[in-house]
């Protein structure tokens, strides 16, 4: 047996050991062809065009693994063996210049010989005059189409720049602020850790700011749900198209200062809507925490050390199968995949989940509100039981993804593999999906969801039932996953608190985001400080991360209690830590056991002051988040929004105003004793001193239970209270 894929399993970075390299060859150049063959081929050949190329035995692409590799950390051994390159062969032909026609031979031990069956390629070159760029107006330049004997299938322009322009956006963004000279692309990913390190993000957008020496200038949105890729340098900004069946880009172009470019961009994609005050209070979160007994146990501690908490985030909850009902919950299996009711389960009192709704009652009585993990797969490994039924309903009866064929597509990453995928793009499947989950709404008063994952959909063919192909679809999936659950939660009355880590365009509209996985690093510190802001200049209100990283070994006491610190003056506080298989010692992100593993006694008197500061803080980030939402000025809010004026704003790229009142600059290395923040023009007042600090740049010290923030001297009778 002998297989080639030509577009291999589409893993947006990486390519596979049977595919063609490139997909798409520009005319004149090479091409790496790919197989894989059984353990008993001893020889492949290649008929190409006329000619017969011999294969060899292909190494690991060890730029591959890297690409899928994350680091320390229970999933990055999955990731880096994702592609595998078991009985792989390979050849590179002679330059290509015109379509051809391929296939391969294998000769196996047993002296028969098999083949595979024909396919063609096209190259192709960049050329003029093809297609259109809608709405670009004069400040599209130099148009090239990419051109082969198929088709059109890319679009190349480039938009100028002045010399001292910045460049902003494009989704959340971990390595800098100013994406000027930077090369990216917009395809949603999941970027398991280093995300700044590797320019790969879980929330593209192909939006981006241009902001001029003065604080005026324009940005740009291209209408597409397609992969973009963008480059720029001291002239220019080289926008790069994939098209469908028509040669046309659909571009916006808006006029004005940063603040009017995001409101016309919003009013198109959409923004978002105000969620309940209980969001701007600590969330907990652990993902071993998986039991009753171990989740109230966290929750007893909160309470007997005093730390008020607003929200707990069990992940580990159900049966890890179709992720709808409570492990070891007992009940009938619907053989036809309906959804069950509430009074359809019983719990035992010896199992891990001995009766959820009064744990859910009781969390509620002590003011702490509850959100339940997803992931939106479909495991397939069972051949009984309700995860087998609901995924035999999933295909019987047209729930799923497909492949190009028709057949249900199945998850080619690492995490979930071969798992089916909900075709969440139609309200029919969105209904099927949730009415599985309704119960724990409207039965059990859930008030949430972690809606993780969303970046599963790999192939530029696969079929989505609102009649997009895979390549136009794709993104567009955490988009309808977040809304399929905030739908649920409005249908039963509820907020749509969702908490999800990738999106794209109009996600603006659906829920809060998290920056997804990382280390517990200083520089995973700096990065996600920085996704927050991209974020926000694309117009995601409500975000968060995993304060001082989830992964790893248990950060030490000072990146811990700075990264808290930083976090009372972000959108949404939350703390989180990964599964490390229950192994000693634990890695929860608990301030008390982060006191315990670092023999550090100021942990916990520390992280109960800050987060008794976050209680305080909420009634201004409820209003400031009104604002933000009625004028479109983020609410964690790059410095270049209201002093686009002054070039020395660009040099403190991890400063920002939360809401219109409170600058912000956070402790981002370890060791330090001073810190420096620079205080554009305005009259700012020191909110630990309450001391007026005039302008510029102001040093002070900052011991761990300081981060430096200054509040405008108008507002500071208002806010004085906060920071008693």
């Amino acid at each position: 047996m002998i297989t080639h894929r030509p577009h291999g399993i589409e893993h947006p970075y990486a390519t596979s050991p049977d595919q063609r390299v490139p997909v798409l060859p520009l005319t004149g150049t090479p091409v790496r062809l790919g197989v894989v063959g059984s353990p008993d081929v001893t020889r492949v050949v290649c008929e190409w065009g006329d000619l017969e190329l011999e294969l060899k035995p292909a190494k690991a692409n060890t730029a591959d693994a890297a690409a899928l590799a994350g680091g320390e950390g229970h999933l990055s051994e999955a990731q880096a063996n994702a592609l595998g390159a078991e009985h792989a062969w390979s050849v590179t032909t002679p330059p290509i210049t015109t379509p051809t026609r391929y296939r391969f031979r294998a000769y196996h031990l047993a002296g028969e010989t098999t083949s595979t069956e024909w396919f063609e390629v096209a190259p192709a070159e960049w050329v003029g005059g093809r297609g259109e760029v809608r709405g670009g107006g004069d400040r599209v330049r130099e148009v090239e189409w990419l051109v082969s004997a198929v088709g059109v299938h890319r679009a190349r322009f480039r938009l100028g720049l002045r010399r001292g322009d910045h460049l902003v956006g494009f989704g959340e963004r971990y390595d800098v602020l100013d994406q000027r000279g930077k090369q990216l692309d917009a395809v949603v990913f999941e970027q398991y850790k280093s995300q700044g390190v590797h320019g790969r993000t879980y929330l593209p957008m192909p939006f981006a700011h241009v902001v001029g020496e003065n604080g005026e200038g324009w940005g740009f949105h291209v209408r597409t749900s397609r992969r973009t890729w963008y480059s720029s340098d001291d002239r220019e900004l080289v926008v790069e198209v994939e098209l469908g069946d028509e040669p046309v880009v659909d571009l916006a172009i808006y006029e004005g200062d940063p603040t009017a470019v995001l409101k016309q961009f919003l009013d198109e994609v959409g923004r978002a809507e105000e969620l309940p005050d209980w969001v701007f209070r600590l969330w907990a979160s652990g993902n071993e925490w998986n039991t009753q007994e171990l989740v109230m146990a966290r929750m007893d501690a909160h309470r007997d050390l005093a730390i008020p908490v607003g929200a707990v985030v069990i992940e580990a909850w159900s049966d890890e199968e179709g992720i709808t009902i409570w492990r070891d919950a007992r009940y009938e299996v619907t053989a036809d995949g309906s959804a069950h009711k509430a009074a359809d389960f019983e719990y035992r009192a010896d199992g891990a989940w001995p009766d959820p709704k009064a744990m859910i009652d009781e969390l509620h009585a002590r003011g702490i509100k509850v959100i339940l993990w997803q992931i939106p797969l479909q495991k397939t490994e069972f051949s009984t039981g309700q995860v087998a039924a609901d995924a035999e309903a999933m295909v019987r009866d047209g729930h799923a993804v497909l492949e190009s064929d028709g057949t249900p597509y199945h998850n080619r990453g690492w995490w979930f593999p071969k798992a089916l995928m909900p075709d969440l793009s139609v309200q029919r499947t969105r209904d099927w999906w949730t009415e599985k989950r309704r119960y724990l709404v409207e039965d059990l008063d859930v008030d949430g969801f972690k809606t993780d994952g969303g970046e599963h959909a790999w192939g530029h063919d696969l079929r989505y039932a609102d009649g997009r192909l895979g390549a136009e679809g794709n993104n567009l999936f955490p988009v309808h996953y977040a809304r399929t659950f905030g739908d649920l939660l409005r249908s039963a009355g509820k907020a749509p608190v969702t908490f999800s880590r990738s999106g794209f365009t109009g996600s603006q509209a659906h829920g809060i985001f998290w920056a997804g996985d990382e280390d517990s690093t200083w520089e995973a510190f700096r990065s996600s400080v920085t996704a927050g802001l991209t974020a926000a200049s694309c117009g995601i209100v409500y975000w968060g991360w995993d304060l001082a990283g989830f992964s790893g070994p248990v950060p030490d006491a000072e990146l811990y209690l700075r990264a808290a610190a930083a976090s009372v003056f972000m959108p949404i506080m939350q703390y989180h830590s990964e599964f490390n298989h229950h192994q000693l010692p634990l890695r929860d992100r608990t301030p008390w056991h982060v006191a315990e593993t670092t023999g550090d006694e100021r942990v916990v008197p520390l992280f109960r002051g800050y987060a008794e500061l976050r209680e305080r803080l909420v009634p201004y980030l409820t209003e400031q988040t009104a604002k933000t939402i009625s004028t479109d000025r983020p609410l964690m809010r790059p410095l270049f929004f209201d002093h686009g004026d002054d070039p020395e704003v660009w040099n403190h790229q991890h400063q920002y105003l939360l809401g219109d009142d409170l600058l912000v600059n956070p402790v981002l290395e370890p060791g330090a004793t001073t810190w420096t923040t620079y205080l554009p023009a305005g009259d700012w007042t020191d909110v630990w001193t309450g001391e007026s600090v005039g302008t510029g740049q102001v040093t002070r010290e900052v011991p761990l239970d300081v981060v430096p923030v200054y509040a405008k001297t108008a507002r500071w009778p208002e806010l004085a209270g906060v920071f008693r």
